[in-house]
């Protein structure tokens, strides 16, 4: 039978209990099928790069899957029926991998240079005065005086168009003489 690496995202506010269920659920479509399930991974609640059907964060979930096409079929059908999940990927694969996944494995993170604690830095010296940010360069600006600025203008007398007309012929008038 093929194998699949199916992960899916459910909804930020339900529990993780909730979600543990629904890997349960969807575990018990595939054996109805004659499918079954290797290992399931729970990511936890995470954040999301950007908004997914008005969600923010989603609670991650891998499951290793050999199980015929169909079955696949009907797990993918039942999870867009599904209010709880917001989205869902299935991935056919050679082979699975009987080590955690790459989200699980904390210890790899940790290795990777430029990252975790920052020792990296050395020693920077002295870095001088931080509390003075001035001189051109950006830093913090003093807004106590802003709404001066914008505040709205005092409301201007409207003048009358037949005393400027009167003095427009009075001037002309005297040009003529």
């Amino acid at each position: 039978m093929p194998l699949y690496e199916h992960v899916f995202l459910a909804r930020q506010d339900i529990s993780a209990q909730q979600v543990d269920a629904l890997l349960q659920s969807f575990r018990s479509i595939l054996e109805e099928r004659g499918g079954s399930v290797g290992k399931t991974e729970y990511w936890g609640l995470r954040s999301l790069a950007y908004r997914i059907k008005k969600n923010r964060k989603a609670h991650y979930a891998l499951m290793n899957i050999d199980a015929p096409h169909e079955a696949v079929n009907e797990l993918e059908r039942q999870m867009r029926l599904s209010t709880d999940v917001i989205r869902f990927l299935t991935v056919k694969v050679d082979e699975h991998d009987a080590a955690p996944s790459a989200m699980m494995r904390r210890s790899d993170r940790d290795e990777r240079e430029g990252r975790g604690d920052r020792g990296d830095r050395g020693d920077r010296g002295d870095r001088g005065d931080r509390g003075d940010r001035g001189g051109g360069r950006g830093g913090r600006r003093d807004y106590r005086d802003r709404d001066r600025d914008f505040a709205p203008r005092e409301a201007r007398v409207p003048v009358e168009v037949e005393a400027e007309v009167e003095t427009v012929d009075a001037i002309e008038g005297g040009e003529d003489s």
